[in-house]
């Protein structure tokens, strides 16, 4: 944990919510908890929950609370919404959304303008896209939790094929965090060996087929859980705990976070997530990206896509 103090509110205690507030507990990332929740007993009741816990781990206040509670926080993570159904798209979630995020903004924006704001709501480019519009808020503050769950996915993915662990494959998964998202084998390493390189001294298949297999099983991960067991929230947990971590303790950690910004990418005009240095400003500055033909037209695509959702909110 950081030896300074420092404050994270959390909007929102359903599955995902209390997911990163428990793994945040488990790893000390903060002083300070806050959860908001329109529903003020069920977050009583989490908030109780995680403190029993507290022997076990390093000091920390964690406290329910209410939007006045913003003030002052480094990072404020935002998950309330409704939640994706068995078959039901991210994009799909659009609309329904976007209303319930504007009321949150309205009430954090009356009271705390300089705190970072972390998405994580779905369809989370769209909404990290929306959020950017407000003029309160300085661009490289505004942050998606965008890909960083699918890069873990495609990392643990490839090295459980490689049998190699997952910490020591480098892989990005870059775009839309959605079905059009665009997993980067060009770029795949372990130890600073190219996965191609690698596959040749391997006896296992590792040719076209088999990375559209990878893709595939990528991009219908969520679908999957969803269909097995109503939501995912273990992965985001730990995923957006890694994001604040970057962020509190200024790591300058590259993760594919989805932002809005005045750089390489601005022509998109929506959040897109490639990989980003994160430190205690937030987005210190984004990567270009180095891919193939190939990834490039599916990147663009899924740009498309984010762009078209976009056009379509009232």
């Amino acid at each position: 944990m950081s030896v300074t103090s420092s404050k994270v509110v959390i909007i929102g205690s359903g599955l995902v919510g209390t997911s990163i507030a428990y793994s945040s507990v488990i790893q000390g990332i903060c002083t300070e908890l806050v959860l908001i929740d329109a529903k003020k007993e069920k977050a009583k009741g989490e908030v109780m929950d995680l403190s029993h816990g507290l022997p076990f781990t390093s000091p920390m206040e964690i406290r329910g609370g209410e939007y006045e509670d913003c003030i002052g926080a480094n990072v404020i993570v935002i998950t309330a919404g409704s939640n994706q159904k068995p078959g039901e798209s991210r994009l799909a979630l659009a609309q329904k959304n976007v209303d319930i995020l504007r009321s949150i903004l309205e009430q954090i924006l009356r009271v705390e303008q300089q705190a970072i704001l972390l998405l994580v709501t779905n369809p989370v480019d769209v909404l990290t896209t929306i959020t950017r519009s407000y003029s309160e808020l300085k661009a490289n503050r505004v942050i998606g939790s965008g890909t960083v769950l699918d890069t873990a996915r495609f990392r643990y993915i490839l090295s459980q094929h490689c049998q190699i662990s997952p910490g020591s494959v480098h892989a990005y998964v870059v775009g839309e965090h959605g079905d059009s998202e665009v997993p980067l084998f060009s770029s795949v390493s372990v130890a600073g060996t190219p996965f191609s390189l690698l596959c040749q001294e391997c006896n296992r298949s590792c040719g076209r087929d088999y990375q559209k297999e990878v893709i595939a099983e990528v991009r219908k991960a969520a679908y999957e859980i969803i269909n097995r067991k109503g939501a995912t929230y273990f992965g985001i947990g730990l995923s957006c705990t890694r994001i604040l971590k970057a962020i509190l303790n200024d790591e300058r950690s590259v993760l594919t976070v989805s932002a809005l910004l005045d750089d390489q990418y601005k022509e998109f005009g929506v959040a897109i997530s490639v990989p980003s240095v994160l430190g205690k400003e937030g987005i210190l500055r984004r990567l270009p990206l180095s891919i193939t033909e190939t990834e490039n037209a599916q990147f663009l695509k899924s740009v498309r896509a984010i762009q078209e959702s976009v056009h379509q909110i009232k």
